[in-house]
């Protein structure tokens, strides 16, 4: 899913908020999210919930965002996530559920901070 080091050479990396999540990014980085709705591959995103920028020399903190501040990032496209099985039982009573699960994610890459 989601990188745990993401600085670049230069330490330049920002925190962003979607789909009510929180994301370390920096420049390169390709980011599992929650759905975005309907793009085509390829289209141009922008990220303005930026709630904090590091530059390597000096941090800026929003309150709770930065005015201004933007994350541009490209579609990649629709990714499912890891699939899950989720299993109810009941001793005893001859009772037993079994479903499954699997999230749909968009992929994004972050072109500019």
């Amino acid at each position: 899913m989601n990188k745990e080091t993401t600085a670049t050479k230069d330490g330049a990396f920002s925190v962003i908020e979607t789909g009510g999540k929180q994301y370390i990014v920096s420049v390169g980085d390709v980011v599992d999210v929650e759905l975005l709705g309907a793009h085509d591959e390829g289209a141009n995103i922008e990220f303005d919930k930026v709630l904090m920028h590091d530059t390597g020399k000096d941090a800026t903190i929003g309150d709770p965002y930065i005015k201004g501040a933007k994350v541009k990032a490209t579609y990649l496209g629709e990714k499912k996530g890891k699939k899950l099985s989720i299993i109810r039982f009941k001793a005893k009573s001859n009772r037993s559920r079994k479903i499954g699960h699997r999230q749909k994610y968009s992929q994004v890459k972050i072109e500019s901070l």
